[in-house]
């Protein structure tokens, strides 16, 4: 938490600080994130919730505007809208299914598959296979290999390629 000398508008959260008054827009909690969630909505990410902790140990925070699921990186995370819970699941590979409205390289390694839920039904296979999937190769896919290969930028290959000319 922050106090401030004077009064201000957070650009943030559009929220009005007084002037000595503690003010933390960034904290939030899963109930804060979740609470303006219709009944099929809130029973979706209930199923979603119970779904990931029975896959083992792991941490479950919000962030932000999400719910994070990690072991040591996170293997896939929730954004609560009105009309829709935004998934996103980190594989180390491409899926093509209907359910999957974009993927993109979320690092050398993570590709991030997103999603929407509607409804408490549509968590089930194949989408939760791959929320395991997703928790089993989280912790191969977020560690660093110990001799990782150069970039194309890199200074070494850069002074490689003068010594050729």
């Amino acid at each position: 938490m922050v106090s401030f000398k004077r009064a201000w508008d957070c650009h943030h959260c559009t929220q009005h600080v007084e002037a000595g008054e503690e003010h933390d827009c960034w904290t939030t909690t899963e109930a804060a994130l979740t609470d303006h969630l219709s009944e099929e909505l809130r029973e979706a990410w209930e199923r979603i919730r119970e779904t990931a902790v029975e896959f083992g140990d792991q941490r479950i925070y919000a962030s932000g505007s999400c719910i994070m699921f990690s072991r040591k990186a996170c293997y896939f995370f929730v954004r609560p809208k009105r009309s829709h819970l935004e998934v996103c699941i980190f594989l180390g590979r491409r899926v093509r299914a209907p359910q999957i409205r974009r993927s993109d390289h979320a690092s050398r390694k993570k590709i991030a598959h997103l999603l929407r839920v509607t409804h408490r039904d549509e968590v089930e296979s194949p989408i939760t296979d791959w929320m395991h999937e997703a928790y089993e190769s989280s912790d191969a896919l977020g560690a660093r290999s110990a001799s990782k290969p150069l970039s194309k930028g890199s200074t070494k290959d850069r002074a490689s390629r003068q010594k050729r000319r």
